[in-house]
């Protein structure tokens, strides 16, 4: 179990936060951070599943107004898009990074700078977006940060398939937790993502989460500052797995975890092509699967409006002039 000790300075804190990002660097030499555990050396600079060695790139780092509103403030997250990702969902709508490679390197120091700038922005915390395979990295510029005064919230938003012990390494880092839990039944986490496992180490890294910050969320003047956010994406036509994703997060945590549950789904990637997710979600199939939450005393959280999402109202990250980075 690690913990970082009540009332640690600056100088000290930055020391731990370096000690935990080289035990997170010892994992690249048989690369375990995520549970498709790949086992190739990225120190020598082989690739796995997520296509990432030891350079980092990042695809967009901005004040980010979409999430939800304990999240962006009036302000704005300080979003950092990582590129490359670890699961390969075929509706992805951050594609062009996740699966297409788009971004550009970036050393721990410009990375720090990059979130030192979002400060500057105004910036509520900065979020780390698909940061899984990053993890080292990311952790060594938090820690180059810490010790030049840097002291926003960190958010780590995730797909959700995480290894526990690599979250473990995360406690006393990461200050707000926002997993999806996209899947409860294998075979869907296998058809849409390709990991059959998906529920079993998405219900173990969860458990590690909410060891760390508790259930309840720290909010303080409209804004979060410490503790998790389960997210469900309602996919069209799998809403029997929605509703086992739902009754297993109520099982586990008794309906208390802020669940945002969300229906901006659009047929982005290779959806177009899939039988199921071509066409969208139909009328009323978001509205059954918040009925379902509401049923299972879920008290805490988020919905969204089920109306049509207009594609174009995604980032094209393609569009270079849209990147605003130091």
């Amino acid at each position: 179990m690690y913990h970082f000790k009540p009332g640690t300075d600056r100088k000290g804190r930055a020391k731990l936060i370096f000690e935990r990002a080289g035990e997170l660097n010892s994992r690249l030499h048989s690369c375990s951070l995520c549970p498709r555990r790949c086992g190739v050396n990225r120190l020598l600079g082989e690739r796995g599943f997520c296509r990432t060695a030891l350079i980092v790139k990042i695809a967009r780092a901005v004040p980010h107004m979409g999430e939800e509103p304990v999240i962006s403030g009036t302000n704005g997250a300080g979003a950092i898009f990582f590129t490359g990702c670890h699961l390969g969902c075929l509706y992805c709508q951050n594609h062009q990074i996740s699966q297409g490679g788009l971004g550009r390197p970036v050393t721990a120091a410009e990375l720090a700078l990059i979130m030192f700038d979002l400060k500057r922005k105004g910036c509520h915390n900065i979020e780390w977006i698909s940061a899984t395979h990053v993890l080292p990295q990311a952790v060594e510029a938090l820690a180059l940060a810490v010790q030049d005064g840097f002291d926003l919230p960190i958010v780590f938003n995730s797909g959700g398939y995480e290894n526990p012990e690599t979250i473990a390494l995360l406690d006393g880092i990461v200050d707000i937790y926002m997993p999806d839990a996209k899947y409860a039944l294998d075979d869907v986490g296998g058809e849409l993502s390709g990991v059959r496992d998906y529920p079993k180490w998405n219900g173990l890294a969860i458990d590690e989460m909410i060891r760390q910050v508790g259930l309840d969320l720290d909010v303080k003047h409209g804004l979060a500052r410490k503790g998790i956010i389960v997210r469900h994406l309602v996919l069209p036509g799998y809403g029997v797995n929605s509703k086992e994703v739902l009754n297993r997060l109520a099982v586990r945590y008794g309906g208390k975890v802020n669940l945002s549950l969300m229906s901006q789904f659009f047929p982005a990637y290779k959806a177009g092509i899939h039988a199921l997710l071509s066409q969208g979600l139909k009328g009323g199939e978001y509205e059954a699967i918040l009925d379902h939450a509401i049923g299972l005393g879920f008290e805490n959280g988020w919905m969204q409006d089920p109306t049509p999402v207009d594609p174009g109202d995604h980032p094209d990250f393609s569009n270079t002039r849209l990147d605003v980075m130091t």
